[in-house]
């Protein structure tokens, strides 16, 4: 299908046809890295700008390289040396930003919706790279192309696989992002984890919610491993993390339950021997590092996509 979308805010919009598009996109930039010239002149003459005014490595830096090997000019915006810190609102900074010729702006910010706001007022392509606990959309399409990438080699599909989402469900952009796109693609999709952290209400994304993770642990197909938020455990959410490793950390033995081929993911950064052990991590089940490897390719290709579109599609902004 002919792309369409100026900007990428989310995943729940998304048609099977276009999440499609992206990954298949992504398959022709995946061997660029592998190259001695690790760049593609399909952006020269573009400028990018990072609009993180959130904490980023892996997400930036993939960004950055994405756009470079694209060869557009990239620039990174830190919001804590900005002139935010002097009062300046939101879409005033992007539209400053556009005005020095940028044609595309990621989005980073703490703020459920603000790329949605700075795409009604800016001209250039908004990508949206983490807002809130609304969505992460490039996470959720990494993790779907890596999940995609393992399943071909074995020549089945996304459809019907039982994809199993661990841990701080309820506040997690990354959750949201994957089981939009997971289900679009026909996946079932169970969000595990502590009722604090997963509430009942979470069935309305049409996810089996679960509480056991050792009860599904036989028939999953994925394992994502969410990060247990350190920062949050101030609120208690549960009583200890050494009590959430028990009953939900994903080690060797739980593993050993589950099937087979079963594969494990996690975005990072891992809190090891607490959402997932050392052994786990690096084990042959684990497709952690190509998850990062596959970001880069999927950002290219969500780069290269939204560039090349001048107008919304209709009812993007709606």
């Amino acid at each position: 299908m002919e792309w369409k979308r100026k900007h990428l805010l989310g995943l729940e919009k998304l048609s099977l046809d276009e999440l499609n598009a992206i990954l298949t996109t992504a398959d022709g930039f995946r061997s660029v890295s592998t190259r001695s010239v690790k760049k593609v002149p399909a952006l020269r003459g573009k400028v990018m700008v990072n609009l993180f005014f959130e904490p980023s490595t892996r997400t930036r830096i993939s960004f950055e390289l994405a756009g470079a090997r694209l060869s557009a000019d990239v620039i990174n915006f830190t919001g804590s040396s900005s002139s935010a810190k002097k009062g300046e609102c939101l879409t005033d900074t992007a539209k400053n930003i556009e005005a020095m010729g940028v044609d595309i702006l990621t989005v980073r910010h703490s703020s459920a919706g603000a790329p949605l706001q700075i795409a009604k007022k800016v001209n250039a392509s908004v990508v949206n790279a983490g807002d809130g606990a609304h969505e992460h959309p490039t996470q959720g399409l990494l993790d779907i192309y890596t999940i995609r990438e393992s399943l071909q080699k074995r020549e089945k599909s996304i459809e019907g696989l039982k994809v199993a989402i661990v841990g701080d469900i309820g506040h997690s952009r990354v959750a949201r992002s994957n089981i939009f796109g997971l289900r679009t693609l026909g996946a079932e999709v169970y969000v595990v984890g502590p009722p604090t952290l997963v509430p009942q209400s979470l069935e309305s994304l049409g996810v089996k919610v679960c509480h056991d993770l050792d009860e599904i642990v036989p028939e999953v197909d994925v394992f994502n491993m969410l990060r247990i938020q350190l920062e949050r455990q101030d609120n208690k959410m549960f009583p200890s993390l050494r009590e959430y490793s028990k009953l939900f950390g994903l080690n060797k033995q739980r593993l050993s339950r589950a099937k087979e081929d079963a594969i494990v993911l996690h975005p990072g950064p891992i809190n090891r021997g607490v959402e997932i052990t050392p052994g786990v991590a690096d084990g042959p089940r684990s497709v952690i590092l190509d998850q990062v490897s596959n970001g880069l390719a999927v950002r290219m290709a969500v780069l290269y996509l939204v560039s090349g579109v001048t107008e919304e599609c209709d009812g993007e902004l709606e």
